[in-house]
């Protein structure tokens, strides 16, 4: 038997959000493999939630979040299947983490990765393959580091990919899931906006040194 890291166990929590112990019990099961840990996870413990993905999402909340101070403000929609659920305080309360995690998060800009559009991908592709560290890889190479890159990246932008502020060892992600085998019913996130206080407005700089300056010159 392979022997289990906390590590490990930790990784696995973060992918899938089930419980210490029961993702301790998968890898012991599985050798220490984490895909097929994971795949026995869903097997034993998380199959309902697999299976909830696929119904239709058309009830939830649209949430709210402003920062302490007024300079930070969040809308976010989550979606459910049943008013019933959408009237649920741990539903409440799991949009209402959603709306503080996103506020925490500046770099985020979509809910998951199939959101990116495809120019974008190109572009950071395009962006890393021109680093000069790489010029003197060969391109096969060259072409893995950038993969790892470009996934990364695009991970930040990411809201379900995010470590959750309340648990670092989940992601966001991994929190919708727990919520959808506690609540029965498929839970998606759909969008967001996150404004900040004079973002995206020009202001003049004035230079009072200089002003103060002029003006004594001026009376002299």
């Amino acid at each position: 038997m392979a022997d289990i890291t906390a590590k490990a166990v930790q990784e696995l929590r973060r992918k899938t959000g089930a419980g210490m112990m029961d993702c301790k019990r998968a890898l012991q099961e599985n050798d220490g493999d984490m895909e097929q840990s994971e795949i026995w996870l869903r097997q034993k413990n998380m199959i309902a939630a697999g299976k909830k993905a696929d119904r239709v999402a058309a009830e939830g909340l649209v949430g709210q979040y402003i920062h302490t101070g007024g300079r930070i403000g969040v809308l976010v929609e989550v979606n459910c299947q049943t008013d019933f659920v959408a009237r649920n305080d741990a539903f409440k309360e799991l949009v209402n983490n959603i709306a503080m995690q996103i506020a925490a998060c500046p770099t985020v800009q979509y809910v998951r990765l199939e959101d990116i559009p495809a120019d974008l991908v190109e572009r950071e592709k395009a962006i890393e393959m021109g680093k000069d560290d790489l010029a003197s890889k060969p391109e096969a190479m060259k072409e893995k580091i950038v993969l790892g890159r470009i996934d990364k990246r695009l991970k930040e932008l990411c809201l379900v990919d995010q470590p959750y502020i309340k648990d670092q060892n989940i992601t966001v992600g991994a929190l919708v899931t727990q919520q959808v085998v506690a609540l029965g019913e498929n839970i998606q996130i759909r969008r967001f906006s996150r404004f900040v206080l004079g973002e995206g407005i020009e202001v003049e700089e004035t230079d009072f040194a200089a002003e103060v300056a002029a003006q004594i010159a001026g009376n002299a």
